[in-house]
């Protein structure tokens, strides 16, 4: 069913947005990457009056030296296999604390990485005939069955910080269009809402509620409308930390805070929503008996080391069995969708096109004139390819 009904309808329309391409607009990117360089030698130089003397910021063995050596940031510290200080992200996000020149560091690894994956490589991969960038969707590559896309990668651009969106933004419609961008409103938590029938998750969603600060009343038992910002931001870590089994110690050091208020947040997390502890044990005694678990739609995920003698194994393979099914249905229905969108927009013989695919969200080259009929369509198709006990959200901008 997954093959006939999901993957190869789905073919053609990927075919298409392959063909279509995105433009890139040249003048932005350059001026962007001036900016980003100009900013690369500012942070240079703080460096430098941080360490006291200049080095070379892209060779972890200065970088571990002067960490380590000169500024004695960790006593205990963890070596590479060639004997060198480790200066890895994981291990410097541990030490930002301890001194102003880890969180420099990051930053100019971060934007280094800007500029040689986006800035100096999009421009090169502009088809010299259609003056397009012509991304690969690939389609049985993830395990877990969501579209991923290569040359470029047009899927990991950061989006949360402004770095990201200077970046996106220059990628520009065709002359006259708009972009027209769809995404699925927390689908992954309604999926888990769906599959462990958990009433008041289930109730959550179907009042319209905020379902971070719905969670964060729970959790912290008072009512909603007293939940206070930070109570939110440690559900909503909760909320999506939980669909990928993280521990106390993960929850912990992803919100910055104690293990046992951690500890405390997920009992309450499982005290307020207990179908979905029952649902997580389920998928995991099935997983180990069978070898694999499901998506809604029957797409399956294997999972090797389900039964490994290795406890580091079989824990990956069971935070893999709770996740897949969720992740999965959410990549199903995305597939569902895009078919769905593309057959209707060709019914109506419409200009405005498809042309990327990124996670939950869908964006569309808009022709103005269609915006309404555009709208329509794809909210109707979206919200409208599967049905669970919950409404499927569509936001639009």
């Amino acid at each position: 069913r997954v093959f006939r009904e999901i993957e190869m309808p789905l073919l053609p329309v990927l075919a298409d947005m392959e063909m279509t391409g995105v433009v890139l607009d040249t003048d932005a990117i350059e001026s962007t990457g001036r900016l980003f360089m100009e900013r690369l030698e500012q942070i240079e130089s703080e460096i430098f009056e941080l360490a006291g003397h200049p080095f070379t910021i892209t060779s972890p063995r200065q970088v571990g030296e002067v960490l380590f050596g000169e500024l004695q940031l960790a006593q205990k510290v963890k070596k590479t296999k060639t004997g060198q200080y480790s200066t890895s992200e994981e291990e410097l996000e541990k030490l930002k604390s301890k001194h102003p020149i880890v969180e420099k560091i990051l930053q100019h690894r971060g934007l280094k990485k800007l500029l040689s994956t986006y800035i100096e490589a999009l421009p090169k991969l502009i088809h010299p005939k259609t003056g397009h960038i012509h991304t690969s969707f690939n389609q049985a590559v993830t395990a877990t069955g969501r579209l991923s896309s290569s040359n470029p990668n047009l899927q990991n651009i950061p989006i949360r910080d402004d770095d990201g969106k200077e970046i996106r933004r220059t990628f520009v419609p065709e002359p006259g269009h708009v972009f027209f961008s769809a995404d699925y409103s927390q689908i992954e938590l309604r999926i888990m809402a769906h599959l462990s029938g958990d009433k008041n998750l289930v109730e959550a969603f179907r009042e319209g509620n905020d379902i971070h600060a719905a969670t964060a009343a729970k959790i912290f038992k008072k009512p909603l409308e007293e939940v206070t910002k930070d109570e939110r931001r440690k559900a909503k870590t909760a909320n999506f930390g939980i669909i990928y089994g993280i521990s106390a110690f993960g929850l912990a050091q992803r919100l910055d805070i104690s293990r046992t208020e951690a500890k405390e947040i997920i009992e309450g997390y499982f005290a307020s929503y207990p179908k979905v502890k029952e649902y997580m044990d389920n998928t995991i005694a099935e997983a180990h008996q069978t070898g694999c678990v499901s998506t809604i739609f029957s797409r399956r995920r294997y999972l090797d080391g389900i039964n490994s003698n290795n406890a580091n194994t079989r824990a990956l393979a069971e935070r893999n069995a709770i996740n897949a099914p969720i992740q999965g249905s959410a990549a199903d229905i995305m597939k569902m969708a895009m078919v769905a969108v593309a057959r209707a927009f060709k019914e109506q013989k419409l200009r405005s096109k498809l042309i990327l695919q990124v996670h939950d969200e869908i964006v569309v080259d808009l022709v103005a004139s269609e915006r309404e009929v555009v709208e329509s369509i794809v909210r109707r198709c979206m919200e409208g390819v599967a049905e669970l006990s919950i409404p499927l959200i569509v936001d639009v901008g």
